[in-house]
């Protein structure tokens, strides 16, 4: 090598370390180290690599999402259903870092019969769901920290409404143009129909008076708003990206929903009563009778989640124990168990099914009618004969609403464990709500969905009936999180309720959701189906892990109303101890 080219590679050598040094120091590297082997020298942890890593892990850059993807699963119906998958740039390397699964039936068992009876539509709105996600969404929240969920929200929000927009323009067109065609098909009508003889016309008119009164009684139900196929990504993507969130600060899902809520919440954590569905006893089962699609226990006091859950599972052995013997005399029989996890049983009236759970708790010893009561979920909008204008309350029996308000007011005067009626009508037959509520609204309480309009507009829904004390929330497919929290603070008078699926696949999630989210109530249905339990294992987990680190709150004293005089004259904390 000649010394003029050892001169020119000394040169670039030289200005090569220049700029290494500059920079280090620009990014204040030989500070930092200064810093780390200082601390490692004081500190001479005995794992000297893992306690470095710790310590640049705290100084890389937050992650942040790199892309998202759809997949397609199965429910536990055999249905599709959406799967959305983070993945984040963490410390330079890109990685899955939580999923979502979201099956787009937002009722619970009960309801959910209807909610999937079309396949095709479920297939069409996953299938756009998924083109959604990695034509647009994907993009979109490229870059976003999974930690700012209300930000993240805003946008999936925007979104759906964008779509939403979409559909409505598309389907006021199409509309538009069947008028006109209507229009134009009528312009070329030559003659018109003969009229009818007078003595007929009065007759008819006298029996179309007769119709309109009948219809009168009984409201029409209000037609269904579409759902925007497709929905289902804005709760998928939401629950996904805080799921993420949670794994990436090393925390639960429960303690970051807190944060996001009231980070001083931390401090004493509630936990929300499961209410534990036992007998099924609607239309699916063998019996005559309809009315009660669900009897489930209703706690009134202290007792914890496990406790209630090895109440229930004592009570559902008993059941067994009393029909099988039982059965060789009466024919009386577990038939099964229904898509709510209930024990299932064919009675003829409803007075039959609250004997049977009234014996197995007295034989039990269970405090049944003070710190125990129970809640019947009528679904009464499942029984309607709309040409008849009645409910089908027992097969072969139909009864207006005013007579069924008869017979709730007659069940809960003959059984004052009855606590709770939870849609006991059609939200259309607002009178008979009104009615039932000034007759038994001081000793039971009236339970309702708290939105009634899917897509976007379920903000805009219509107010609850009158006479409503507490209120049933979902995380429909079209909400994110973000306005899960919004919907359940925003409820100051009487107790919330979070209504879980029976086809999430294996997903126990929703339970840190509740906790997070505090509700008063979670209803998760009967103890039987792995995916159900594991929900109901998942939130005596986090029961115990709050009982462990000593900020276990203990169960939210509900506000019953036959006990606000009582607590007027004699206060209590407005929290029960653990």
């Amino acid at each position: 090598m000649s010394f003029k080219s050892f001169l020119k590679a000394e040169q670039e050598f030289y200005e090569l370390k220049c700029r290494a040094a500059e920079y280090y120091r620009a990014n204040r590297v030989p500070q930092t180290l200064e810093g780390l082997l200082n601390q490692l020298f004081e500190d001479k942890p005995g794992d000297i690599y893992g306690y470095m890593a710790n310590y640049f892990s705290r100084l890389a850059h937050a992650p942040v999402i790199s892309s998202i993807v759809g997949r397609e699963v199965y429910d536990s119906r055999g249905e599709v259903a959406l799967q959305a998958d983070v993945y984040c740039v963490v410390r330079n390397e890109e990685k899955l870092v939580c999923s979502a699964v979201i099956t787009g039936a937002d009722d619970d068992g009960v309801e959910s019969r209807d909610a999937v009876a079309d396949g095709n539509h479920q297939q069409a709105s996953v299938a756009t769901a998924l083109e959604w996600i990695r034509e647009q969404l994907s993009a979109m929240l490229c870059g976003f920290n999974p930690a700012h969920q209300t930000q993240l929200d805003k946008v999936l929000s925007d979104f759906l409404m964008a779509r939403y927009l979409e559909e409505q323009d598309a389907r006021n067109r199409e509309r538009k143009s069947e008028e006109e065609e209507k229009r134009s098909e009528s312009a070329h009508e030559a003659t018109p129909p003969p009229p009818p003889s007078q003595s007929k016309d009065k007759k008819g008119g006298e029996k179309g008076k007769k119709r309109n009164s009948v219809e009168k009684l009984v409201p029409p139900p209000e037609q269904p708003v579409p759902v925007l196929p497709g929905a289902m990504v804005v709760a998928a993507v939401s629950l996904a990206a805080a799921k993420s969130a949670a794994s990436l600060s090393a925390v639960p899902l429960y303690k970051h929903i807190i944060t996001l809520r009231d980070p001083q919440a931390l401090s004493s954590v509630f936990m929300p009563v499961p209410l534990l569905t036992v007998l099924s006893c609607g239309r699916a089962s063998a019996g005559k009778l309809n009315l009660l699609e669900e009897l489930i226990l209703l706690p009134t006091r202290t007792h914890s989640p496990s406790q209630i859950i090895r109440m229930g599972r004592e009570l559902q052995r008993e059941i067994k124990r009393i029909t099988t013997t039982a059965a060789g005399k009466t024919g009386l029989a577990v038939l099964g168990v229904s898509e709510g996890g209930g024990l299932q049983l064919g009675f003829d009236r409803p007075e039959q099914a609250l004997d049977l759970l009234m014996e197995a708790c007295a034989n039990l010893g269970l405090p049944i009618g003070t710190e125990l009561r129970l809640a019947i979920n009528c679904a009464a909008h499942m029984l309607m004969d709309y040409p008849k204008g009645k409910y089908e309350v027992v097969a072969g029996t139909l009864k207006s609403p005013d007579e069924l308000v008869d017979m709730y007011v007659g069940l809960v005067t003959k059984y004052p464990a009855i606590a709770a009626l939870i849609d006991p009508f059609r939200k259309e037959d607002v009178e008979q709500w009104l009615k039932l509520g000034s007759l038994i609204g001081q000793s039971c309480c009236l339970i309702a969905d708290a939105a009634v309009s899917p897509g976007p507009c379920w903000r805009d829904a219509k107010p609850l009936p009158p006479g409503v004390t507490w209120v049933t929330h979902r995380l429909c497919s079209e909400m994110t999180l973000t306005d899960l929290l919004h919907a359940v603070s925003e409820r100051r008078d009487g107790e919330t309720i979070l209504a879980v699926s029976s086809e999430e696949v294996g997903d126990d999630s929703l339970m840190d959701v509740a906790v997070g989210v505090g509700v008063t109530f979670i209803k998760l249905g009967g103890l039987s189906g792995g995916g159900r339990m594991n929900k109901y294992n998942r939130l005596q987990s986090i029961e115990q892990e709050l009982q462990e680190q000593g900020i276990l709150g203990g169960v939210r004293e509900m506000k019953l109303p036959w006990e606000a005089e009582e607590a007027e004259s004699n206060p209590t904390t407005d929290e029960l101890p653990a």
